[in-house]
């Protein structure tokens, strides 16, 4: 049997019209969506599937829109016997990896992401908060450059996500003035990225506080398979641990890379990326160019992932 190990985006993959052909050839996903929009008492398969993508890419329509489509495809491959030895998320995408994993029923996820999206909408101003990817640099390079700034603007690093492209976070003026900073210091570039707000920066700690309430307030199981945090990178399946680095990753950085490389060391056939989009993939062909990956976000590219699972090693 192959092992293959499950990928789930984050923010920033979704797009209008998201899950729409999973929805009008399967009954079973029409009942999904039409229970994710009593849940959240708004149509948000509406938001998926017309937009306008202005709507959709508000952080709390964006969350459970991405979890939803995720785990449609996740659900289908579930009806094929195709299961994962091991899962992974970007960010939002943890928690679709959770739900995958048996440690957060689907009900419960979806007003959650909701809910999360909202309070870091809050966290800081509108518009005040950035984003940066920057590009030729390693992680303590960034490091180091980010001390030197003369300033008592915040800024983190947020995501490491595969050699030679990390993203930062923190305020815009702060943003702005470290993007100067790494161009003279090395960076081949600094590319600002369109986010709402300076995620996964120490800025999004006022969030934490109210998101751990709301999260008190949900059952999380041990995990069916081993599930990589994006705060350390490494393997989670104790309830009790995922709640705590769930709370931490709203504030810390996502640690992707790192992820990978500890998935590869565990033994993967190929990773797949379950959802919208195909962002995730790019980032591990940049890891590990000789392991396989797809990108699932139509039937089409389900079938041709499932004729490859299915043929004969």
């Amino acid at each position: 049997m192959k092992r293959v190990a499950f990928m789930f985006p984050g923010q920033g993959s979704q797009t209008v019209g998201m899950g729409k052909s999973f929805y009008d050839n399967y009954p079973e996903i029409q009942e999904m969506f039409h229970n994710a929009d009593e849940l959240l008492d708004e149509k948000i398969s509406e938001i998926m599937f017309n937009g306008p993508q202005e709507k959709l890419t508000e952080t709390e329509h964006a969350q459970p829109a991405l979890l939803l489509s995720s785990i449609a495809v996740h659900t289908l491959l579930l009806k094929e016997e195709i299961i994962p030895v091991m899962a992974v998320g970007h960010s939002l995408g943890e928690y679709s990896a959770l739900v995958a994993a048996g440690a957060l029923a689907l009900e419960d996820a979806i007003p959650l992401v909701n809910t999360r999206g909202r309070l870091m909408e809050k966290a800081f101003p509108k518009g005040k908060g950035a984003m940066a990817a920057v590009l030729g640099m390693n992680e303590e390079a960034i490091t180091n450059t980010l001390g030197k700034l003369s300033t008592d603007e915040i800024v983190d690093i947020a995501n490491i996500n595969c050699p030679g492209q990390i993203v930062i976070s923190g305020s815009k003026e702060g943003i702005d003035q470290a993007s100067e900073l790494l161009k003279e210091n090395g960076a081949k570039r600094v590319l600002p990225l369109n986010v709402s707000g300076p995620f996964h920066s120490r800025l999004m700690k006022a969030a934490n506080e109210d998101f751990t309430d709301k999260l008190n307030q949900v059952h999380i199981n041990n995990a069916n398979i081993p599930v990589f945090a994006n705060v350390t990178g490494n393997p989670e399946t104790v309830s009790n641990a995922v709640k705590d680095l769930l709370i931490k990753q709203l504030y810390s950085p996502v640690r992707f890379e790192e992820s990978i490389k500890n998935m590869l060391d565990e033994g993967v056939d190929a990773f797949v990326e379950v959802g919208n989009g195909k962002v995730l993939s790019g980032l591990v062909k940049k890891i590990s160019r000789k392991t396989p990956t797809f990108a699932i976000q139509d039937p089409e590219s389900m079938e041709a992932f499932i004729s490859w699972y299915k043929e004969e090693s």
